[in-house]
């Protein structure tokens, strides 16, 4: 006998709202309103439905904005380099779950974005909050996808497994050998204080312009953290490869720490690597270390303040007189500080 089916729709968001100051190496010192310091600001609509016998439906549809200015936030960019400004840029999501695990197709994040339903990311205290201090801002990240497809697996004793594929990462309009396509798969173990994770991810770069690297690019992400109850310690490591590119080992320690009523979240990280693309004569040597402390403080059960610092310094190719010519998000990833105070509501 089939259950009666039942559903429900949810309206949910984040607005961040701040002060950032920030110095890139080379660079002028910046004073700026900014959004989604701590966590991006965003609203979104998601529902499901109970089809009976263990079984439901459901969607996510999630948009990013900047709260400073009310402009569309996450944007992505189509082949052309033109930018899409679409109505739920941060996800886009129909699924299916039950007994089985749970499949989802749309617009998603990477297994180890960071973000999103599918993020299986750990081992870094501050994630990819933080600007400077996020975790795929100093290691590579492959963010989100167009026109994928994931599956989640029940979990058993602890253990979860993820895979995922994306068709086209930003279209699939295009012959199959000229779309650039994602493949991922992850473990995850959750069980009484652990949280790590193994993830490896490929982006196989099909239909770049043959100006750039078009060889397929890799990475492996592990996290490790166990929570000790008062602080939780973590380790976070990250090898990515790329023939004729980059290829960088990525070390993280971090922590959390319970004080004053707050949470304060330390972390340290050194790149070790190499520029196998450099040009003739041009160092090819990469090297960078940073420091990021943030301290969050809750008003209420929907309301926190925070506050973050952070420092960057790079030698070798990504000294200053190198990442001088970066952008400023660019720069200050190798070389430079920031810091910031801002509130964060969640509704």
């Amino acid at each position: 006998m089939t259950a009666q089916a039942a559903s429900n729709v949810t309206l949910y968001g984040i607005i961040d709202v701040g002060v950032a100051v920030q110095k890139a190496g080379g660079q002028d010192t910046t004073v700026n309103m900014k959004s989604g310091t701590r966590s991006g600001s965003r609203w979104g609509i998601k529902g499901v439905e109970d089809l009976g016998n263990g079984y439901s439906v459901g969607f996510i549809l999630e948009q990013g904005f900047n709260s400073d200015d009310g402009s569309v936030g996450n944007k992505w960019k189509n082949k052309k380099g033109e930018e899409v400004n679409g109505a739920f840029n941060r996800e886009s999501k129909l699924y299916v779950q039950g007994g089985f695990g749970q499949i989802g197709f749309g617009r998603l994040g990477s297994l180890a974005g960071g973000a999103q339903s599918n993020n299986m990311l750990t081992g870094w205290a501050l994630g990819t909050s933080y600007d400077a201090g996020s975790w795929t801002n100093l290691a590579k990240g492959n963010g989100r996808l167009n026109n994928a497809i994931a599956y989640v697996s029940p979990e058993f004793a602890g253990f979860k497994l993820s895979a995922m594929y994306s068709n086209g990462t930003n279209e699939d309009d295009a012959k199959w050998s000229d779309n650039i396509h994602y493949y991922g798969i992850g473990a995850q173990y959750t069980l009484g204080g652990f949280k790590n994770s193994l993830i490896f991810e490929a982006v196989d770069n099909k239909g770049v312009a043959a100006t750039a690297n078009s060889n397929t690019a890799y990475l492996i992400n592990l996290g490790l953290g166990y929570d000790l109850g008062s602080w939780t310690p973590m380790f976070a490591y990250q090898y990515n490869w790329q023939d004729e590119g980059v290829k960088d080992h990525v070390f993280g320690l971090s922590t959390a720490v319970k004080v004053a009523g707050g949470t304060a979240k330390l972390g340290a990280r050194y790149l070790l690597g190499k520029n196998d693309g450099a040009a003739q004569g041009a160092e090819d040597k990469r090297r960078a270390w940073t420091l990021n402390a943030a301290y969050e403080y809750p008003l209420s059960k929907r309301t926190l303040t925070y506050a973050y610092a952070g420092y960057a310094d790079g030698s070798k190719a990504l000294k200053k007189d190198v990442t001088k010519a970066m952008s400023q998000k660019d720069a200050l990833r190798y070389n430079g500080f920031s810091f910031a105070v801002g509130v964060v509501h969640n509704f």
